[in-house]
């Protein structure tokens, strides 16, 4: 199972965008709402996530992804929920993937180090221990980081290569028309 976060002032873009194209891949997903169901992002979206964070099971977590958006980030990462999610990724090989400033979470914690990542500019020195990486999503270990919302299709595509591989992502790439 995929579980996508969902804070108050999340990037709309950002969390949409790649469950939308995780579930037309085929892939279990869930949103997960940080304090309740009912999450308004940064432009004022309201979204109802499948769940709430106390409903949360690692029993079948695959990855866990980070969308950006200010003040979603920060809410994310005050987390205990969210931080011990990703600690479990990372203890047990699975993937964690943040877009925009959501990586700065996982350069907080201490994660990046030795790996290439990327994020929202300006975010940069946020990133400890990392190598900043050119491309407008990069994956290093078992880490996939992307730059912001205008980059939210190529993320996505990038998860569904990642969960199953690069045949799949290129017939849903083409399935929505991406250029």
């Amino acid at each position: 199972m995929v579980y996508l976060f969902l804070a108050q002032g999340f990037e709309e873009t950002e969390a949409v965008a790649p469950v939308d194209l995780l579930r037309r891949a085929g892939a279990g997903v869930k949103t997960v709402g940080i304090g309740g169901q009912h999450i308004t992002g940064v432009n004022g979206i309201e979204v109802t996530a499948d769940i709430a964070d106390t409903q949360i099971s690692v029993d079948d977590m695959e990855m866990v992804v980070l969308p950006g958006g200010v003040p979603g980030t920060n809410n994310l990462e005050n987390s205990p929920i969210v931080r011990a999610s990703i600690q479990y990724c990372v203890q047990n090989g699975k993937k964690v993937a943040a877009i925009c400033a959501a990586p700065s979470i996982l350069g907080h914690m201490g994660l990046l180090s030795g790996h290439s990542a990327v994020c929202y500019p300006g975010y940069e020195k946020e990133l400890s221990g990392a190598k900043i990486a050119s491309e407008p999503v990069c994956v290093s270990g078992n880490f996939i980081t992307a730059r912001g919302a205008g980059v939210a299709i190529p993320f996505g595509l990038k998860l569904v290569e990642v969960l199953f591989d690069k045949q799949k992502a290129n017939e849903i790439k083409k399935q929505v028309q991406c250029v």
